[in-house]
């Protein structure tokens, strides 16, 4: 299964743009605090307010920027100057996936994301994040994912399958200096980090935190959230932020538990916009050097625009992405996804993909190279209990159904269909 990587409780101080007097009020918060080393109420510093409305936007995966009420929680502790934040989970799950080439499979999905920031004085902020993962334990197939593509396993394409990630998902930093009351101008960067290109990562997004399965449309919005050698630099406001990165553009190899080497041989931009607390839109554009082993000596220009929403207890994201293989054809696909808490125990979930693609054959297969457009929808349900303090369990489970061209049938045949049952143990939001 997909490392379910947690979406980022960020601490205001260290990420949102704010002005020098807000600056000086958190640092003097901050000291207070650190008195005590008392733990913090993750829930009040998250809707943080400013100028008497809240905070916006939340952080996402990497420098991408969620609605401020989507931001997930994590277990703060205050020690002298620093503010440090952990949050992590378990997620057991077992997939069972339909139609002549699906495969049922139980997995345990693990993340740990640690996080320290400070105030630097005169109205600059620094946080350092690391972000871990035990996937690579799932072995390098990883899990039954119908339709799904992209990257090897063993040299073979993995086909129908999600691939594991790595033990490295994050080790980064970011500095951010007020140039002007909520504005400020960043540096962010490291060993791995995410270029500033897509949507917030699915792991990170609020309308996905309850779907135990990657999306199918990964590798057209979000594959480079792993990226071994990344700097970002940009200028974030409250309702705008631009920033363009340098990074590697190959993705992960096939040994998931080490450090690639670092390089800067592919480039992105992004602008996104923040007209509210509750909505926040992308679009970007990225130039990467031959990402993908299955098509060696092909860069890949990537288009993507997203708006992502999220209130009383409603997330929405609705993305679309062009990949240009540079040379080959430009392959479309489109995701809308959404949860919704109906109660504080009881929630729903959904996600539809379109998407064209042309890996679905391998090599010496007829149909090997050819395009088509497919589809999956599913929809899920989940019971959150409290097992005290920060912990809580999600019991759940979802659906699929997948939308194909008659061609597929002797391969996938006339209607697949799939499910999913889980458990996910989490500290912080689940």
């Amino acid at each position: 299964m997909k490392t379910f990587l947690s979406g980022a409780a960020i601490v205001a101080a260290a990420l949102y743009p704010m002005s020098s007097a807000t600056a000086q009020e958190m640092d003097h918060s901050m000291h207070q605090q650190s008195e005590q080393s008392a733990p913090i109420d993750h829930a009040a510093m998250g809707h943080m307010k400013m100028d008497g409305e809240r905070a916006m936007p939340a952080a996402g995966s990497g420098t991408s920027r969620l609605p401020g009420t989507d931001a997930m929680r994590g277990a703060h502790l205050m020690t002298g100057d620093w503010m440090l934040m952990a949050h992590g989970y378990a997620w057991g799950v077992y997939s069972n996936q339909g139609g002549p080439r699906g495969d049922e499979q139980a997995s345990v999905v693990s993340m740990a994301m640690f996080e320290a920031s400070r105030p630097l004085g005169d109205g600059a902020r620094l946080r350092l994040r690391s972000m871990l993962s035990l996937e690579p334990l799932m072995g390098d197939r990883g899990y039954p994912n119908l339709l799904a593509t992209g990257e090897t396993a063993g040299g073979v394409p993995l086909v129908d399958r999600q691939h594991p990630h790595d033990l490295f998902m994050e080790l980064s930093g970011r500095v951010d200096v007020d140039i002007a009351p909520d504005t400020s101008l960043f540096v962010y960067g490291g060993p791995v980090g995410e270029p500033a290109l897509g949507p917030a990562a699915f792991m990170h997004r609020g309308s996905a935190r309850l779907n135990p399965e990657a999306p199918i449309t990964h590798h057209w919005f979000d594959s480079t959230h792993i990226t071994y050698g990344v700097i970002t630099t940009g200028i974030a406001s409250r309702h705008f932020q631009v920033e363009a990165s340098a990074f590697r553009g190959r993705e992960p190899d096939e040994e998931r538990w080490g450090i690639e080497t670092p390089k800067f041989d592919s480039w992105s931009v992004r602008a996104s916009w923040m007209p509210t607390a509750n909505l926040v839109g992308q679009i970007s554009y990225g130039r990467l050097k031959d990402p993908e082993v299955l098509h060696a000596g092909q860069d890949e220009g990537r288009l993507t625009a997203s708006l992502s929403y999220a209130a009383n207890g409603l997330a929405v994201t609705g993305a679309w992405s062009a990949k240009n293989r540079l040379p080959g054809p430009t392959l479309n696909a489109w995701l809308l996804e959404a949860t919704y808490d109906v109660t504080d125990r009881h929630a729903v979930f959904g996600r539809y993909e379109n998407v064209e693609n042309d890996e679905l054959f391998p090599g010496g297969d007829p149909l090997h190279g050819r395009i088509f457009r497919v589809a999956k929808g599913t929809l899920g349900y989940a019971y959150t209990i409290p097992l005290g303090g920060d912990v809580t369990v999600a019991l759940g489970g979802s659906a699929s159904l997948y939308g194909k061209p008659s061609a597929l049938d002797a391969a996938y045949g006339d209607n697949p269909k799939s499910f999913t049952l889980f458990a996910k143990f989490a500290l912080g939001s689940s």
